[in-house]
């Protein structure tokens, strides 16, 4: 696939319509559980996709899940596709922080950032090769997912089905400080400790009684020990309960803990651990059950990670971007998801801007020209443009 400056140039000239497309997907709520809101959102994306030729999969998402979409060109299931991924949820419910505002050269709103900005980046990017009728020699799978900001519970095993066929994956969150692509994100699991015993008058009858909140300390005390700051393994014990009354032998505890991990060998080592305190540490007339386990494996650098991470910075700075590693990173995305079968993928590569999660979230308007030719860079790069490279070099580089 030839890179022209026509196709860079028309690429440049949907700037304004990414800002729309992202406006809109804004100003309509998609809170995870806002399942409703999810949809429109995923409505509005099947529109404006749906002018670019693609062939479209919509998955239903499961009780209390949006709807996921899956988006494909002609040539994708005739050699691994080059997977573009971004979700269409947000953390912010209904009331909370809505609405959009440009000030200057930003523009603040729930999910700008954190991903909207991304998918009309996406948008922009394929809509200028299918103005160029050159859409048809990209093996390109597009997927928005509709829970990505709760864990991706529904879609993961969509994910890792497209991930398997793949070549690489290439995720639009939230662009970073000095446009640094993400190669490494920390591992997440989430657990729930729910401690049984027998209930018996404290006074009367203490004897009898077998104390479901001591055995949770116990094991509350084996967990947090697990943490090591070198290895990259941490264990928070966020929320405890238990008991009825101080009068009372207590039968009955819960603990919630957030675990992180480095590694892939370290998430499932920790797992094992964690079970076997449970069953060893109870108090003799106690149990301790484990619900939850890992949520997203560890996104681990390769040397296929690290070999994409080196093309695309290319296509960044080709563009008049930055091209650092970042550092590593401690949350999650759906990066991990496909990462955890295997496949070479890097994160980071929607927009720059700052503040996501919060309610200062908001994105720089004038990096969406520069980060879509990126793509489009890496894309034609990927895709056998020989003349790729030298072109970069006789165009002036995009305002940043």
């Amino acid at each position: 696939m030839v890179l022209t400056e026509a196709a860079i140039a028309l690429m440049h000239g949907r700037v304004a319509q990414m800002h729309r497309l992202t406006r809109r997907l804004v100003e309509t709520n998609s809170y995870s559980k806002n399942v409703e809101g999810v949809n429109a959102v995923g409505e509005l994306l099947r529109q404006a996709f749906g002018e670019l030729g693609l062939d479209l999969r919509v998955i239903k998402g499961g009780t209390g899940f949006g709807d996921h979409y899956v988006w494909s060109t002609q040539c994708a299931g005739e050699q691994p596709p080059i997977l573009l991924i971004g979700h269409h949820d947000t953390v912010f419910p209904p009331g909370h922080f809505e609405g959009w505002r440009e000030e200057g050269t930003l523009a603040y709103g729930p999910g700008c950032l954190d991903m909207k900005g991304g998918l009309a980046l996406i948008w922009g990017v394929m809509s200028a090769l299918a103005a160029q009728r050159l859409i048809d020699e990209c093996p390109l799978v597009i997927v928005s997912v509709a829970d990505e900001e709760i864990g991706s519970i529904d879609s993961k095993p969509h994910l890792e089905a497209l991930a398997e066929k793949a070549s690489c994956a290439l995720v639009f969150e939230a662009g970073r400080t000095g446009d640094r692509i993400v190669t490494r994100r920390r591992g997440t699991g989430g657990v729930r400790a729910i401690a049984t015993g027998v209930a018996a008058h404290a006074g009367n009858a203490h004897h009898l009684g077998k104390n479901a909140i001591w055995s949770l300390a116990r094991f509350i005390d084996f967990a947090q020990g697990r943490t090591n700051y070198e290895r990259g393994l941490t264990v928070s014990v966020g929320l405890i309960s238990g008991g009825t009354s101080a009068n009372t032998v207590p039968d009955g505890a819960e603990a919630m803990l957030d675990v992180r991990f480095d590694t892939v060998a370290d998430a499932h080592h920790l797992m094992g651990d964690l079970e076997r305190a449970a069953n060893d540490l109870a108090i003799e007339g106690t149990k301790i059950r484990l619900e939850g386990g890992i949520k997203r494996l560890p996104m681990q650098k390769t040397s296929a990670s690290e070999a994409l991470y080196r093309e695309y910075a290319d296509a960044q700075r080709a563009a008049g971007l930055g091209s650092e590693e970042h550092p590593l990173v401690g949350g999650g995305s759906d990066a991990n998801t496909v990462a955890g079968v295997g496949l070479a993928a890097i994160d980071g590569l929607g927009p720059r801007g700052a503040g996501f999660h919060t309610t200062d979230e908001h994105i720089d308007l004038n990096s969406f020209g520069p980060k879509a030719e990126a793509l489009l860079r890496f894309l034609c790069t990927r895709l056998g443009d020989a003349g790729a490279a030298s072109l970069s070099r006789e165009l002036k580089p995009a305002q940043t």
